[in-house]
């Protein structure tokens, strides 16, 4: 259990003991710093601990802000400080600095004690950040977080908390500050109401999480009874699913309810329910006799490939020095217009306007016409989104760290092959890394496109392409255009997987093909999640188990020549099986062990 310490009794009629405990703490009371030291030396040492100055004042969610979120391993307000167990040791540490400076006396029934005496909380905040803890200290806005020396300044505080409606502020602190149109306006304004019913329920994120999962699945299999009937109840439970994905978050963060497991569900269930729900409308065509496997695959390729442009580019300058330039300073003076703002917003098509924009077509139309739309539309967002990356990178001037260059190389997902290549060359230059990736794309895909399928030049495609992609990753990628050989090698790698599975005219295929490239995009979701965590890419023994990028695309070209016929389709299904079994077993052991990162995208889906 959490114990809160106060460094004192209250004066008569303060809550705080009672805000404590609502907020889960066992509370107890110390004289000074040094009775403050023996309470924290008597408690578990696995228990989180605070510490309250006793004559705090302020809005329960400003304690709650600082006391109760799990992803930092201290935090703190004026008067109020919580510690995790792993800082615990520089906890004591900084009390005993304090004892030794200062003898604070807690005043019970005395008159307040003077301004100018150290306020303890404040004081071991600074103690911890001296022991490099860092402290997050949360942004309050308008709530109240004070320590009043006197009696009228306490009456201010007091009147300052009760002028705030501190739910109303909870509330609105549920909703990410930056979302696209669709969710702000027309799905955040209600569902943080569903949050905060879940919340008074004792539902976890994680149980919204997985209802949002099975209401995308039913909506699938809505899809796939080929039915309008079906289609339009698809459509109404795809945005319901929607509604659950956006209450899942608002829940975490009016309950600020953080969790490894939730990062790990919240990072991929979007990606499960979306591409299950295109295979859903592909069963549903094939059911009225079309098949469009090809372009539900093609959909599932582009929008993988737009989000690994967003997390490349976001990595390569997550930490780069003097990282400005004139693109970037005249996005700058767009946001400032409030049109534009939603403008650019929509146009990239995030996820709400997305699914928006899919259930719609579902209802009304055909799922042919749903994927055509949907490729056209993110075709063109990928472009925008794109060019403009590339020209800030062309026209800023940053220095990147060997963070960015690590975080690239990792995406990049290199097997053996290409480590071999790297190992006994190395290139150089400012745009040689992209080039490479182009022409080993090129190099793979165009022998597929233009000859027979089955043609041995396939091989040797993939063969020049683990050659070329190999020197690229040689070495450290901090050119400003390095962070797009991820999303080239992505596009080559899927790419080369529909069109054999396009080309084959073998039963089967494609859903095969869809099912190979849904547990490829997997491993690298999960490998772009790890690293946001800080913990950085999936094991290595996992990615030589994988092959890499080009080891998968040697294994998919050489099954195509050695089997022309139905045994392309179980060589496909059979590579899917055993990628989607060991990325699963790992990622599942990683997300639920205790060393997983507690992480929460508050920023929305970038494309």
């Amino acid at each position: 259990m959490s114990t809160a310490i106060l460094t004192g009794l209250p004066p008569v009629g303060s809550s705080l003991e009672g805000d404590l405990r609502s907020l889960g703490f066992d509370v107890r009371v110390a004289a000074d710093a040094a009775a403050v030291t023996a309470e924290l030396a008597a408690l578990p040492a696995s228990g989180r601990v605070a510490v309250v100055d006793h004559r705090f004042v302020g809005h329960v969610h400003s304690l709650r802000l600082a006391l109760t979120d799990p992803r930092f391993p201290a935090a703190a307000v004026h008067g109020a400080l919580t510690v995790q167990p792993e800082a615990r040791p520089a906890l004591r540490d900084a009390l005993l600095m304090a004892d030794g400076r200062h003898r604070v006396t807690a005043y019970a029934g005395a008159p307040l004690p003077p301004s100018s005496l150290e306020v303890l909380p404040d004081a071991l905040a600074a103690g911890l950040e001296a022991h490099g803890v860092a402290v997050h200290r949360p942004d309050l806005g308008v709530l109240v977080a004070d320590v009043p020396p006197d009696a009228p300044a306490r009456a201010h505080s007091e009147a300052a908390v009760a002028a705030t409606d501190d739910e109303a502020v909870r509330l609105r602190g549920a909703v990410k500050s930056r979302d696209g149109f669709f969710t702000t306006y027309c799905i955040s304004p209600y569902s943080r109401y569903l949050a905060r019913w879940c919340a008074r329920r004792g539902l976890t994120p994680n149980q919204v999480t997985t209802a949002s999962l099975l209401t995308a699945l039913i909506a699938a299999g809505c899809a796939a009874t080929g039915t309008r009937p079906g289609f339009v109840a698809a459509g109404l439970l795809l945005i319901a699913s929607f509604v659950l994905d956006c209450t899942d978050g608002q829940l975490a963060r009016y309950s600020l309810q953080y969790s490894t497991l939730g990062a790990w569900l919240d990072a991929t269930f979007d990606r499960a329910k979306e591409y299950a729900y295109y295979a859903g409308l592909a069963l549903g065509a094939a059911r009225g006799g079309e098949d469009v496997w090809a372009l539900a695959l093609g959909a599932m390729v582009l929008q993988t490939c737009r989000h690994v442009v967003d997390f490349a580019f976001n990595e390569a300058n997550h930490d780069a020095t003097a990282n400005t330039s004139p693109t970037a300073a005249l996005s700058g003076k767009l946001d400032s217009v409030g049109w534009t703002v939603w403008a650019r917003r929509m146009i990239i098509l995030p996820i709400g306007e997305r699914w928006a924009l899919i259930a719609v077509l579902t209802a009304l139309t055909t799922p042919r016409i749903v994927f055509v739309v949907l490729l056209i539309g993110c075709a063109f967002a990928a472009c925008y989104t794109t060019a403009g990356r590339v020209l800030r990178s062309v026209t800023r001037k940053a220095h990147r760290t060997d963070r960015a260059a690590r975080a690239l190389a990792e995406l990049a997902d290199s097997g053996p092959v290409a480590e071999a290549v790297a190992r006994f060359t190395r290139v150089k230059g400012a745009v040689t890394v992209p080039l490479l990736g182009l022409l080993g794309a090129a190099a793979l895909l165009v022998p597929l496109l233009v000859k027979p399928f089955g043609s041995p030049l396939g091989i040797a495609g993939a063969a020049v392409y683990a050659i070329l992609t190999g020197l690229a990753v040689s070495s450290p990628l901090k050119g400003p255009l390095d962070w797009l050989l991820p999303p080239v090698l992505r596009a080559a790698e899927y790419l080369a997987i529909l069109i054999l599975a396009a080309r084959s005219d073998v039963h089967g295929a494609l859903p095969a093909a869809f099912g190979l490239v849904a547990a490829v995009a997997y491993h690298h979701y999960d490998t772009v999640y790890r690293i946001r965590g800080g913990t950085g890419a999936p094991p290595h023994w996992l990615v030589r188990m994988t092959g890499g990028h080009e080891g998968r695309v040697l294994a998919v070209t050489i099954a195509a020549v050695l089997w022309q016929g139905q045994g392309f389709t179980i060589a496909l299904t059979a590579l899917a099986a055993g990628i989607a079994l060991a990325v699963l077993i790992e990622s599942i052991r990683f997300w639920v062990s205790s060393g997983a990162p507690a992480v929460h995208d508050e920023t929305g889906e970038p494309a």
